[in-house]
């Protein structure tokens, strides 16, 4: 059975180079960090080195090299859908009656947000506004959190 790719680097190669320079835009000390990791993956670099690089030259070899870990491609996920992106999330919650501003939810808010026959139509309605996008978001919660989104996995798949 094949390996299915994280949502992450299951984004054409161009979009995750964009996101990671988003990334190194908005947050200062995340030049620092991917330089510390491509480092570690070796090739002769110091980080002190990497971090005079500019960001677009950092961020390009923390892909080539494979130098992002799970939780950087996370926050690579929510930085997307959550700050740059947010109208599949708002799609999503506005169907389901889900309380939120701009897409961003009530931090005292528990999971489950909705039951499943709610999460369905919500799934439904943003794969009928934003087609393959959407369904990247929708997966992208299927792997990260299927729990506050009971039923999701049966409408997109993790694998789809």
């Amino acid at each position: 059975m094949p390996k299915i790719p994280s949502p992450f680097k299951a984004l054409p190669m161009e979009r995750r180079q964009w996101l990671v320079l988003q990334a190194l835009a908005r947050h200062k000390s995340a030049k620092a960090l991917y330089a510390q990791r491509i480092a570690a993956k070796g090739g002769g670099f110091r980080a002190s080195t990497l971090v005079s690089w500019p960001a677009d030259k950092v961020g390009k070899e923390a892909l080539r090299l494979g130098a992002l870990t799970p939780q950087d491609e996370l926050e690579l996920l929510q930085l997307l859908y959550v700050d740059l992106e947010p109208q599949y999330q708002i799609t999503f919650l506005d169907t389901m009656g889900v309380a939120h501003e701009n897409g961003v939810l009530p931090e005292d808010l528990e999971a489950p947000y909705a039951d499943a026959d709610a999460v369905k139509k919500g799934a439904e309605a943003v794969l009928a506004a934003h087609g393959d996008a959407g369904r990247h978001y929708l997966r992208t919660l299927v792997v990260y959190n299927l729990a506050a989104w009971p039923g999701l996995d049966r409408v997109v798949p993790a694998e789809g």
